[in-house]
């Protein structure tokens, strides 16, 4: 035996202490198998979080759920945690082929994806269960051949590619035992409902299967949702008030549109801001932002649709490890970025959906941590406020911004990025006899 395996194996349950408490669960309380135990006391897990313990008690008697809460409350640890212990329990298919997960997990975006299989590795490090990512913008023909060369039991999926690989056979879905769709509602926002029908009519049918689904919002089509897709399912709700307000210190500035660049530029160096998401509702803003910021000597990255994934990931990893200051970005983010420690959001403008308001400031006041929200309220948002106030459930105190940050002037310490320009390349026939060099051929209008 290893000396790796050697100090797994010598790890025992009584190393992981945690004191009964009247009103709080364990995860003692589950019976969970020791090397899952070993898991969640090494990533300093004691007391389940209320939709844990919720899910749990009702996923783990093999039951389908729903659940209502927002990102930072605890869904993702509960629905792996009830599918590893399944997995580790339940034997696997005889004869088993490659290209056949025993579950799968569908999530609207690649960072949200990416997100949860790294929350799953860290689950599953003393366990042998096998995650395995199925993603747009990452390698196509490296995922390709994971599908045919491994055993697969956890699938986290992006409904895209998934559909592409089905397509083409390279993955089967018909011996799925657990199903997980998360944030069905930006599933419907962001297109992919008609995707996701497909891809559950390929798993095995209602009550073959077990299903949990989880929504920040329960509305008409959520619920359509959740009746053509779980059989008996228990509910859960957790209020995203306990998430938004008890954490997380809202602050709203009433300010002019032209000068709200300047606020946000002092609001960072004069309260020596670091570690922050600016939250703007346009590519074109975050660009014009991105370059303001580093005009002002302020390290900082772009996250929206339009920057290619590798690209996305370098700069969610730099902002995780503190290279840069500022991380600029569009809803796109908003339920993807899980990073610890990020002590304030800003609100460049209000997002026209309310609901991404909830998600992005709960990016800060993560795991029992405190953060702020401060957003920067114009002319063109300010309508939403009254909405806001309702769905938050909370009266809102709009400020006035401190006049010195209005007054002093903008630094300008880096240099403009350098703007590329497009040559017209000259014509085939040009560059077979020379004369390239000094004609090209006319434009065409």
């Amino acid at each position: 035996m290893s000396a790796k395996a050697k100090k797994k194996s010598s790890w025992d349950i009584s190393q992981f202490s945690v004191p009964e408490v009247e009103e709080k669960a364990r995860f003692h309380d589950f019976e969970l198998p020791n090397a899952l135990m070993q898991a969640i006391h090494n990533l300093g897990f004691s007391y389940c979080t209320p939709i844990q313990a919720e899910v749990l008690a009702a996923t783990l008697a093999g039951r389908d759920a729903i659940g209502r809460a927002q990102t930072g409350t605890g869904k993702t640890a509960a629905f792996l945690i009830s599918t590893i212990k399944q997995l580790l329990e339940t034997p696997s298919p005889s004869p088993r082929y490659a290209g056949e997960p025993r579950a799968l997990i569908l999530a609207p975006t690649r960072e949200l994806a990416i997100q949860i299989a790294n929350d799953a590795k860290e689950l599953c490090k003393f366990c042998p269960v096998n995650i395995t990512t199925v993603m747009g913008g990452m390698e196509y023909d490296k995922q390709r051949r994971h599908l045919h060369n491994e055993f697969l039991d956890i699938v986290v999926a992006t409904p895209g590619r998934l559909i592409d690989y089905y397509e083409k056979q390279d993955i089967h879905l018909d011996l799925v035992e657990i199903l997980v769709i998360d944030e069905a509602d930006r599933m419907l926002d962001m297109g992919f409902i008609p995707q996701v029908r497909r891809i559950v009519r390929a798993t095995p049918k209602q009550g073959d299967r077990q299903t949990l689904l989880f929504s920040a919002t329960f509305n008409d089509d959520v619920s359509r949702l959740i009746d053509q897709w779980t059989y008996q399912p228990v509910k859960v709700e957790i209020e995203p008030e306990q998430v938004t307000t008890d954490t997380v210190t809202q602050r709203f500035y009433m300010v002019e549109e032209n000068s709200k660049a300047k606020l946000l530029v002092n609001l960072i160096l004069q309260e020596d801001l670091h570690r922050i998401i600016v939250f703007a509702n346009r590519r074109d803003q975050t660009r014009k932002l991105q370059e303001l910021l580093h005009q002002a000597g302020i390290s900082c990255d772009l996250l929206s649709g339009e920057v290619a994934q590798k690209k996305r990931l370098r700069t969610l990893e730099d902002f995780r490890e503190g290279r840069i200051r500022v991380l600029v970005a569009t809803d796109v983010a908003g339920r993807g970025i899980h990073i610890d420690g990020i002590s304030h959001v800003i609100n460049y403008n209000l997002p026209e959906d309310l609901e991404d308001y909830v998600h992005r400031i709960g990016r800060t006041g993560r795991a029992g941590a405190t953060g702020v929200a401060i957003s920067l309220t114009g002319e063109s948002d300010a309508f939403l406020l009254p909405e806001l106030e309702q769905l938050l459930g909370i009266s809102l105190k709009i400020e006035q911004p401190p006049e010195d940050y209005l007054n002093k002037s903008l630094p300008i310490k880096g240099k403009p990025s350098p703007i590329k320009k497009h040559h017209r390349k000259p014509h085939k026939q040009y560059k077979k006899t020379g004369h390239h060099k000094k004609h090209y051929p006319p434009k065409k209008r």
